[in-house]
């Protein structure tokens, strides 16, 4: 009996060797391929050697996973956190084209979006709605919540598949767009989001990521998006369910917030929302189907200091639940990919 339960536990974690025992890979859940996690076998294990020796291993790890959580490696300082991400993927993003406030903390390290405490962000691929988006996201806990403040992640190829296929189908015939107002008291200036304060430069900047340019007033600038809300992999070749929908749309919002936003300002003017490509209201029932499927996929695990996980931002949505107490989670984006290269 006790040599069974050792070969089951043996099952389990595959150990990786470069002339000794360095790290172990196992699930974070036995039931779930995402994330796998990998941990040091010893306190002395130097991770930014490690990975630099083991890119290709990684590789083929995330592409299999979507998701993997470095444990243990107390990577919990902003050098650090940079070193990690620029030996494991090279040079980092500079966060442009921005649809949420983040504050640049050294180089391109980026404070989690700073929403308050108590906003629950919703699960989405992150800069899906624009002309270019990181393949590779990565996410350093600094200081864990004293309560809640995880970053939910589920899988956008189950997503696809689990998806009601009029729902899938509809949004595949259409696409998505996304409507976005800068300079109405509430939300973004455009100025901030496009780093000028040359209208000139702003609608130059438009029209080469295609994106429709309306200026209402000398400060009310509204920009629409129209983009595919699914894609194919461009290294995998599987479908994904690539958007974000959901975390876009008005009804992200509580309900109070969301109907003094709408009585203020109407559907169209709002900071920000999601319609069909054509224009037209997504229906409730739609987002309703949406958010059923990502909350039957959704995989939560509690933050632990010095956490780092990297995602592939095609394969895996991600989002940020509502926290109690000081939270420090800092992000990182590397390798640019837009729509022209996979079409």
């Amino acid at each position: 009996m006790l040599n069974k339960s050792l070969n089951i536990k043996n099952r389990k974690r595959r150990q990786v060797k470069i002339g000794q025992e360095l790290v172990q890979k196992q699930l974070l859940n036995e039931e779930q391929q995402l994330p796998l996690v990998i941990k040091p076998m010893s306190a002395d294990v130097n991770i930014l050697e490690w990975v630099g020796k083991n890119r290709t291993a990684l590789e083929k790890d995330l592409a299999k996973h979507g998701g993997i959580l470095f444990r243990g490696f107390n990577i919990d300082e902003v050098d650090r956190f940079y070193d990690f991400i620029h030996q494991y993927s090279g040079n980092l993003l500079e966060y442009k084209d921005s649809a949420t406030p983040r504050s640049n903390v050294n180089k391109q390290i980026y404070t989690s979006t700073d929403y308050s405490a108590e906003h629950w962000i919703e699960l989405h691929n992150e800069s899906a709605y624009s002309d270019q988006w990181p393949m590779k996201i990565f996410f350093n806990c600094q200081i864990p919540a004293q309560e809640g403040g995880e970053t939910p992640i589920l899988d956008s190829r189950k997503v696809y598949e689990k998806m009601d296929k009029r729902v899938r189908k509809k949004f595949e015939e259409k696409q998505v767009m996304y409507v976005r107002n800068f300079g109405l008291g509430v939300g973004q200036k455009w100025q901030d989001v496009f780093q000028t304060e040359d209208k000139d430069q702003v609608e130059e900047i438009c029209e080469k990521s295609e994106m429709q340019c309306e200026w209402e007033s000398d400060e009310h600038l509204r920009i629409k998006q129209i983009r595919p809300a699914v894609s194919q992999h461009p290294l995998t070749k599987e479908y994904v369910w690539f958007n974000q929908i959901t975390a876009f749309n008005i009804t992200t919002l509580n309900e109070d917030v969301r109907q003094e936003l709408l009585r203020e300002y109407g559907e169209m003017n709002v900071p920000k929302n999601t319609f069909y490509g054509d224009g037209t209201a997504i229906e409730a029932e739609v987002l309703e189907e949406i958010r059923r499927v990502y909350n039957e996929e959704m995989i939560v695990f509690p933050w632990e200091k010095g956490d780092l996980i990297v995602l592939d931002n095609m394969l895996v949505a991600h989002g940020r639940t509502s926290y109690k107490g000081k939270r420090k989670v800092l992000v990182g984006m590397t390798e640019p990919m837009k729509w022209s290269q996979i079409k």
